[in-house]
């Protein structure tokens, strides 16, 4: 589903985002530095994110792609419209290699967006609370998945993962702190780095990769 999603220009402008976090503190400077220009990439509709999240929750990735491959030949290839997935049977689903559990989640996605009560439309232009609030209310979508479709997908530049692990351990390791930082400790250390604050995480996560290269 990934090769379906096109890369869109990013809504705000990189530099001024990469130059503000290596502004905001010295341990960021550092790593800044490190890593390079901020490179990150919003692809997709929030309708075919959410999908391919709950396609990937609790799977490595081969294993993920393999079942998204079945899934999408159900339907020629292409991803499906909402009052098709809504209309799925489980025998379609298990036979592509979807859970039960899943397919709950994936048909609740289409009938949202199938009854308009949910659109590509009014999630690209919803405050990220009110983005937040309308997909966690899917059975299945936690607040680490809207986060990530907040910062990889509609491409808002001042998320902060709390809950993801990454993120935590390299707070951790980057600020010297004893054990990863519980998410008010997160949002003191980020507070300097809004309204850029999807930056620092995504300096964050590229911290590992340089300091192994």
């Amino acid at each position: 589903m990934r090769t379906l999603m096109r890369a869109r220009q990013l809504p705000y402008d990189a530099e001024t985002a990469r130059r503000h976090i290596a502004s905001s503190d010295t341990v960021m400077r550092d790593i800044v530095r490190r890593v390079g220009p901020y490179e990150m990439q919003v692809r997709g509709q929030p309708y075919q994110s959410l999908l391919r999240a709950i396609l990937y929750q609790q799977l490595a990735g081969a294993a993920a792609a393999a079942i998204e491959r079945r899934f999408l030949a159900l339907f020629g290839g292409r991803i499906p419209k909402p009052h098709e997935l809504a209309q799925l049977s489980d025998e379609q689903f298990r036979g592509a290699g979807v859970s039960r559990q899943k397919a709950g989640y994936m048909r609740s996605i289409g009938e949202r967006f199938a009854s308009g009560e949910l659109s590509d439309r009014k999630l690209l232009r919803a405050p990220d609370d009110e983005v937040i609030d309308a997909v966690t209310r899917i059975k299945g979508v936690g607040r680490w998945t809207a986060d990530m479709l907040l910062m990889f997908c509609i491409g808002r530049p001042d998320v902060l993962p709390v809950g993801d692990l990454g993120i935590q351990n390299a707070m951790k390791l980057a600020y010297g702190l004893d054990a990863p930082p519980k998410p008010d400790e997160m949002l003191r250390i980020a507070e300097p780095w809004r309204p850029y604050r999807s930056a620092g995480a995504w300096y964050l996560w590229r911290r590992g990769d340089v300091l192994t290269l």
